[in-house]
């Protein structure tokens, strides 16, 4: 058949993600992060090691207020299809392909999730597994994994249609795209992969492109390396090791390539610094299943699982109810997912990765030595995708990437549009010919930075009403700044401190939310004062900030779970129970605040109500997060008097806790 691309719905279980958080949450005052590294680690490896890692969000919201609580929901996907390959987008969705399928086998060669369902994974809290997922920008789980993406029809070098996602990236002021082609006859979907700094300044960048493939246990991931960067779980604090594959020392010196023979969540990163063709492979006991390969900027690979204990296999429930257990195998531009990386101005940078179905003999991929094995499918490799294919669809699609979209088949956001009227007004460079951002995707949120763009003045609203959308960018920092009309304005100097909070200016943070206060006393004034009272540590200021802000917006879920958490930090649980017991039912029944009146009630000894709220399906539970096991075991010292490490371990033995509430990353 010919290459086919068009659009059709997508009916399965769904949750809706809610409003998202209105208070703003800074970035850490440290923008690196610290990794512990093993004496293992070569020197080389610990360039740029946590660079610009620290926790990033804003300008974006995060997305923490939905529940498991799924409806038939109907999303549009967009189909790229020949007669080998069909590939099933998700633009609502980031992007995600959700499903690729080899067509002569009828094999579905990604793991698939049978639902929607987000969990708080991600840099804004929202994520879910399954298919591939695009990563760009700052270390995490992408800010657009759950949020609407531009996606639009191209056309390939023989007329053929292709897809593009794309979309401008607000926190380090990016653009990036892919373009995906399926010719006729091509045993590979071709993405093609650019990322723009349309500035004057240099840019720490991040992406990895993250592949779900199900799990098992005679599935092998290979990659063309003896080496690799891993988490070394063996110690006190995790650590980066560096060793040869298959027996590391956090698999209990398992072959390492197998996942399920992990006991804790996993995850390493192959180390193929002198490959040519970088690859990874997820292969099944017969040889076959998933490879993807690059050309060389995209160079390293990584695997992630989630461990055989019980907190792994919840995860693996808990986030594809119904679904396949899955493991990842990812591929980025830098050794490890904490390594930096510096982009210089006005740079370009592109490659091209294919994805496909692959098989060869099974002796050799199972085969005992580790080199043996992955140096065969390299070999296999070659003969189906040679240097000389990959480096010319590179060069090809290199010409082919500033083309514009022929039809646009989804809409992302307005923020594209707003920067490309913010250049023209200024007269700078404008965006590449690629990025198509039509006007008609301008709203609200984009018209009062517009307004202030235009007319020189920005709009104010109820201090009583939710803020909307933030901005951090320094263009728009600068028209704030200098306009005459801000120093009257609460909002914009509500706005003004945020900005300069998020730029490390927390004395002018400070100045301009107190003069907002002043205007228009506002909770979302109050609370960011709080902030800086907290990295101050001015613990009576946090406590004064946190209650203004609630006394001004008692209806606010954000504000009441910042405020029970304050509550519970300080010990004031008595004090914790009326303020819950003030709240509306709707407030209640939000999981964070489910199992802040959990804690509450464990510490007011009311064992009961503990019990009863350890028996809920919680939503929005952290990665590794162990809160709820917590109260599990502090609800059964109480029972059994247990106050000795030895009496608790015992009751740890005798009562483990539910597998619904056990979201452990390592037992320990």
């Amino acid at each position: 058949m010919t290459t086919t691309l068009h659009s059709e719905p997508l009916v399965m279980p769904g949750v809706a993600l809610g409003p998202e958080n209105p208070l703003p949450h800074f970035r850490d005052r440290n923008p690196h992060r610290h990794v512990a590294v093993h004496e293992s680690l070569p020197p080389a490896k610990h360039h740029l090691l946590g660079h610009e890692c620290g926790v990033r969000i804003l300008p974006y919201r995060m997305q923490d207020n939905y529940t498991r609580q799924r409806e038939l929901t109907t999303y549009q996907s967009i189909i790229l299809e020949n007669d080998l390959l069909k590939a099933t987008f998700m633009p609502a969705l980031g992007g995600r392909l959700w499903s690729l399928i080899h067509k002569p086998t009828n094999r579905e060669l990604l793991n698939r999730n049978p639902v929607f369902q987000p969990a708080n994974l991600a840099i804004r809290n929202a994520w879910f597994s399954g298919g591939i997922e695009w990563n760009v920008s700052q270390y995490g789980h992408t800010f657009a994994t759950c949020s609407p993406i531009f996606a639009g029809q191209i056309t390939g070098t023989n007329g053929e249609p292709g897809l593009r996602l794309y979309e401008y990236e607000r926190c380090k002021n990016l653009c990036w795209q892919i373009d995906f082609y399926l010719p006729e006859g091509s045993a590979w979907l071709i993405a093609h992969t650019r990322i723009v700094n349309p500035n004057t300044e240099p840019s720490s960048v991040y992406w990895w492109t993250n592949t779900a493939v199900n799990e098992a246990l005679n599935v092998r991931v290979l990659a063309p390396t003896n080496h690799v960067i891993y988490t070394d779980l063996t110690a006190d604090e995790s650590q980066f090791g560096y060793g040869p594959m298959p027996h590391l020392a956090t698999f209990k010196h398992q072959d390492a390539s197998y996942s399920l023979k992990a006991h804790a969540a996993s995850e390493y990163f192959f180390q193929p610094d002198d490959a040519d063709m970088p690859w990874e492979a997820a292969l099944d006991a017969d040889g076959t299943g998933f490879i993807e390969a690059s050309t060389p900027l995209l160079r390293y690979r990584k695997m992630f699982c989630w461990g055989t204990h019980q907190g792994g296999r919840h995860w693996q429930e808990f986030l594809a109810p119904g679904g396949h257990d899955y493991l990842e195998i990812q591929a980025g531009l830098a050794p490890s997912q904490l390594h930096g990386l510096e982009m210089p101005a006005h740079a370009d940078w592109q490659w091209t990765q294919v994805f496909g179905y692959f098989e060869s003999a099974a002796a050799q991929v199972h085969h005992p030595d580790w080199q043996t094995a992955w140096h065969h499918v390299d070999t296999v490799l070659k003969t189906k995708l040679s240097l000389t294919q990959l480096a010319q669809m590179d060069a090809v699609y290199s010409h082919l990437a500033d083309q514009k979209v022929s039809t646009i088949l989804h809409t992302g956001s307005g923020w594209g549009a707003l920067e490309v009227a913010r250049r023209a007004a200024q007269g700078e460079t404008s965006l590449p010919a690629a990025w198509v951002f039509p006007s008609d995707t301008l709203g609200s949120e984009q018209h009062k930075w517009l307004t202030l763009l235009h007319d020189g003045e920005f709009p104010t609203l109820d201090p009583h009403a939710h803020p909307g959308e933030w901005m951090v960018q320094p263009a728009w920092r600068q028209l704030l700044e200098s306009n005459p009309y801000t120093a009257s304005n609460w909002y914009a100097l509500l706005h003004l401190g945020v900005m300069r909070m998020e730029h490390f200016d927390t004395t002018g943070a400070a100045d301009a939310w107190q003069q907002s206060i002043a205007i228009a006393p506002s909770a979302w004034a109050w609370r960011n004062l709080a902030v800086i009272a907290r990295l101050n540590g001015d613990t009576t200021a946090v406590r004064h900030g946190i209650q203004q802000a609630w006394a001004l917006n008692p209806d606010v879920l954000e504000l009441a779970q910042e405020y029970l958490a304050l509550l519970c930090h300080d010990g004031r649980y008595e004090q914790a129970h009326a303020v819950y017991q003030s709240l509306a039912d709707a407030l209640k029944r939000n999981d964070r605040i489910q199992i802040l009146y959990a804690r509450i009630a464990l510490e007011r000894n009311d064992l009961a109500t503990v019990e009863r709220l350890m028996h809920h399906e919680y939503a929005v539970v952290r990665e590794g997060e162990t809160e709820l096991t917590d109260i599990w075991f502090g609800m059964w010292y109480r029972r059994a008097g247990a106050q000795s490490e030895v009496d608790k371990a015992k009751v740890r033995r005798l009562n483990p806790p539910p597998a619904h509430i056990d979201f452990r990353s390592i037992n320990k």
